[in-house]
């Protein structure tokens, strides 16, 4: 069979046990539910809660409770992604679907004891237990995070309240924003025969060669938007008002405090980030006025962000696109090269798009070293880049082995170190072994995409502030949330796009903002971005230094909040230089794509 034919691997899961049917499996799971029974049970006896202070021997109270919640998140984790290894790859698997509804039953209590515990330590003399204990000293940052998130904690019972009446707020306003959009439809004139589609189909139009169809989807989807403005309107009010007042309730200074905590980073650390990132957006600009001219246009509109513009590119098949990244992964480390070498010779890729699976990319960790890695795989450069990303995400697992479940646990803000590193590593390697319009065709890709996580997450960070600051006062109406979002899009697009033709409405589109658990769902995007291009630079710099010290800080990103871990390594988050080399990175890559334009434009 030729490469162009060859036949796309689906993932082993044969591992750890023979099949999701099997009895090994069923014991496993059977398993899982006694053990919650009996830490529960722990819990109880040792009165571990925020309403009295335990007794007895603090040092083996502690270590039995902490020593059995870790071997639960190992067990809850492989049964977890074993089972997702069947439900993400075959949507109308009923076995697979029933029996990840019996662990949701089963993990429900499993995330009452994490609550609970989080809750005890913090009643706890945190850094006398961390003299006194192993355990405590191998978890000290885990534990003063616990101590500090459980002075935002209010009572068992204002918690148990809010989060029953989750349901029926935020949780409420995030479906009726999710339900609702999903099910609008916009007719638009394509050819002059007007189609109805689905709002989904009519924003995918943005990606249409033709810019009369473009034009016509977004004219078309304001049009649908303005008129489900309201309802939409109303949910972003109530879950807003909802977050605002649980975070004055739990101590918080604001919502964005208590996202920087939950992320791992500072006001100091996203200053810096934001201000490198502000002196970026006339370098952005330069792309999009480079696009503007591929187009024929003097200003990009809203509706050609994401038209395509590249020509016909090389082919990259799966076998070349896997041999390629071996490659370059040996290339920085034999350690990192040989996990990718693992991950295909072994099975861990599903890559052949089928009827029933999951769109996208994801990878998850099964057990020990091991990931499972989810993608569609296309025969395109796009398709070779994500499964570069995606073993990064593999990768970085693999440094954490070593480490207990709650050690392993990272911010989403530190998420993208390694995905992002790798990624850049083929990235670089691929421009240099490409011609001339294969390489405006990866520079095209990989811009378009950054300027989404720099200059369109900036307006969102933008208008999310301005929102919550604007709904402490009252409610507010849809051409006060509209006004608020083209004035986020003109601090950051700028002249590059048409002041008449940019997006109103953002904010009913994006389901970021309705999320009650999770506000500021944005700038941990363009952390992670920024900090996988930072160590790249870092490592332009002095290679062999930052490659001995690689593996250590992938390993390390439970141990610590993200400028310190980043101080241990010599850089310091909280100075823009970092933001600023990181930006340079991309620079070079937008310089680059001028000067293809250039050649093609004259």
């Amino acid at each position: 069979m030729s490469e162009m034919n060859e036949k796309l691997p689906h993932w082993d899961m044969t591992v750890p046990f023979p099949s999701l049917e099997s009895p090994e499996f069923a014991a496993a799971f059977d398993e899982f539910g006694r053990a919650v029974e009996a830490l529960t049970a722990l819990f109880d006896q040792a009165n571990i809660d925020k309403l009295t202070r335990p007794g007895g021997a603090p040092v083996q109270v502690f270590e039995a409770a902490f020593g059995g919640f870790n071997q639960l998140i190992e067990r809850a984790g492989t049964l977890r992604a074993y089972i997702v290894g069947y439900t993400a790859v075959d949507s109308r698997n009923d076995y697979a679907q029933a029996r990840m509804s019996e662990y949701q039953r089963v993990a429900q209590r499993y995330a009452l004891l994490d609550t609970r515990l989080t809750a005890w330590i913090g009643d706890l003399d945190v850094e006398a237990l961390i003299q006194t204990s192993d355990m405590a000293a191998d978890h000290a940052y885990l534990l003063r995070r616990s101590a500090e998130e459980a002075k935002h904690l209010m009572s068992p019972a204002e918690e148990n309240l809010a989060s029953e009446l989750n349901l029926s707020a935020g949780s409420a306003w995030t479906k009726l924003q999710g339900n609702f959009a999903s099910q609008l439809t916009v007719k638009v004139e394509i050819d002059g025969v007007e189609e109805s589609m689905p709002m989904s189909a009519a924003r995918n139009l943005a990606y249409h060669n033709d810019r009369a169809v473009r034009k016509a989807a977004y004219e078309a989807e304001l049009e649908v938007w303005e008129r489900a403005s309201v309802p939409i309107a109303a949910a972003l009010n109530g879950v807003k008002g909802e977050v605002s007042t649980l975070a004055q309730r739990r101590g918080w200074p604001s919502v964005l405090d208590a996202s920087l905590f939950d992320n791992g980073i500072d006001q100091a650390v996203l200053d810096a980030m934001l201000g490198a990132a502000r002196d970026a957006f006339p370098d952005f600009r330069r792309y999009f006025r480079a696009k503007a001219k591929v187009l024929g246009l003097e200003q990009l509109a809203w509706y050609d962000l994401f038209a395509p513009i590249t020509g016909e590119g090389r082919a990259w098949t799966y076998t070349e696109s896997a041999r390629f990244i071996v490659e370059q992964f040996n290339g920085f480390s034999e350690r990192m090269g040989a996990f990718a070498q693992r991950a295909f010779a072994e099975n861990w890729i599903d890559a052949e798009p089928r009827t029933g699976k999951r769109d996208g990319a994801f990878c998850m960790r099964l057990q020990g070293d091991e990931s499972r890695i989810l993608t569609n795989f296309k025969p395109t450069y796009p398709g070779l880049n994500t499964l570069a990303h995606e073993l990064g995400h593999g990768y970085h697992g693999h440094t954490l082995a070593g480490r207990t479940p709650i050690q392993r646990a990272y911010p989403m803000t530190l998420a993208e170190t390694a995905s992002i590193f790798c990624e850049t590593i083929v990235r670089r390697a691929a421009l240099q072994s490409v011609d001339a319009q294969e390489q405006f065709n990866i520079l095209e890709s990989s811009l378009m995409g950054a300027a989404q996580v720099v200059v369109d997450i900036n307006s969102r960070f933008l208008f999310e502030q301005a929102a919550f600051d604007q709904r402490a006062k009252r409610e507010l109406s849809v051409n006060e949330f509209n006004a608020l979002m083209l004035d986020a899009q003109a601090q950051t697009y700028g002249d590059a796009i048409d002041p008449a033709q940019r997006h109103p409405f953002m904010w009913a589109v994006k389901p970021h903002y309705y999320y009650s658990t999770r506000s500021f769902y944005n700038f941990p995007y363009m952390f992670g971005l920024l900090f996988g291009l930072g160590l790249y630079a870092r490592y332009q710099e002095d290679a062999d230094a930052f490659r001995a010290n690689y593996d250590d800080l992938l390993s390390s990103t439970g141990l610590a909040s993200a400028p310190d871990l980043a101080a241990r390594f010599g850089f310091d988050l909280r100075d823009p230089a970092f933001w600023t080399a990181s930006f340079d990175v991309l620079r070079a890559d937008i310089a680059r794509f001028e000067a293809l334009v250039a050649d093609v434009k004259g």
